[in-house]
């Protein structure tokens, strides 16, 4: 996987990058866990709790190097 997108499914991100996941929890996603994510984009998981995809995808990026 190279740089994450709206579409990115919350599992393959942490499958691929698992240290990704505090920025995840930093916005109230604390359930990783949970069969959603794995199978929920970036994009639909953050419209379900209220938060910026953007912000989230570049906070990941940055932390990934792309």
């Amino acid at each position: 996987m190279a740089k994450v997108t709206k579409d990115s499914i919350i599992g393959d991100v942490l499958d691929m990058y698992p240290d990704t996941a505090e920025y995840f929890f930093e916005i109230g996603m604390h359930c990783l866990g949970c069969p959603s994510a794995r199978g929920e984009s970036i994009e639909m998981a953050c419209a379900v709790h209220g938060t910026d995809p953007d912000a989230l995808i570049a906070k990941i990026n940055a932390a990934i190097g792309e």
